[in-house]
């Protein structure tokens, strides 16, 4: 698979004519617990030619592939990319810290030299927090649960709670995240069983509700909503503005701003 990811990466800068500039793998696979039916998640960063951006109108800022088996492939537009950056997007920084690199351009530098300097730590756990949300009301009315939900749940918790501790980017590894805030113990013997079973079987598959790891889930995210740091400015515009150029300057080192 990894050699078809890098074909069709080289097929869309020539079909597209843009210069890629990152791609990583998103989702369990980066997470590091897929399934063994689980999507490869490829997500990529990408510039126009610098002619593109003084159109007085914008060509489309993304690049989404049809969903091929389990290759699902797309990306953003530089430009979109800063302006995620700027509102401290959770999804781009996540890409930024994949450990699953296809693609490493050196006009990536700018964008991730500023993604730390933009992190916002109250968007950030406003995101991860409304992710647990959506699965977490369901556990005390579900008869079953995905399993892959479980291990959704506590990832979005406990990113949240490394922000709180450390007031920057989570790990994108989810075995960092649990070494971190659940060393030993019934949950975290759990917890790896569950991450065991998740290696072994699809997607699909449903569990019964885990009693105590349902009453943790509950606890942490009560605890949580209840700690959240204050906001945080964004960093000035003027800077994003300078990344842009800096970005195509290296991306098209031939071809005049």
């Amino acid at each position: 698979m990894h050699q078809t990811i890098l074909d069709n990466l080289s097929r869309i800068e020539e079909q597209y004519q843009v210069t890629i500039l990152w791609a990583c793998e998103s989702g369990s696979r980066a997470w590091g617990f897929p399934s063994p039916d689980s999507d490869y998640d490829v997500r990529f960063i990408y510039a126009q030619k610098p002619s593109s951006y003084i159109r007085v109108f914008d060509k489309r800022d993304v690049i989404e592939e049809p969903i091929d088996g389990l290759l699902d492939i797309s990306g953003w537009d530089i430009k979109k990319a800063l302006g995620l950056l700027r509102k401290s997007n959770p999804a781009l920084m996540e890409w930024l810290s994949s450990p699953i690199i296809y693609r490493q351009h050196a006009a990536i530098e700018p964008l991730k030299a500023l993604a730390q300097q933009s992190f916002l730590p109250l968007s950030s756990c406003h995101h991860y927090l409304s992710m647990a949300r959506q699965d977490i009301n369901k556990l005390v009315i579900a008869s079953d649960i995905r399993l892959k939900k479980y291990l959704y749940m506590f990832r979005a918790l406990l990113a949240t709670q490394w922000v709180i501790a450390n007031n920057n980017q989570p790990p994108m590894a989810f075995i960092d995240l649990v070494n971190r805030f659940l060393p030993s113990g019934d949950i975290r013997e759990q917890l790896d069983e569950l991450l065991i079973l998740k290696s072994q079987v699809l997607e699909s598959e449903h569990i019964p509700p885990q009693e105590d790891l349902d009453a943790y889930l509950l606890m942490l995210f009560g605890r949580l909503e209840k700690a959240l740091p204050t906001a945080t400015t964004p960093v000035s515009v003027e800077i994003f503005d300078q990344c842009l150029i800096d970005t195509l300057h290296i991306a098209y080192p031939h071809l005049q701003l």
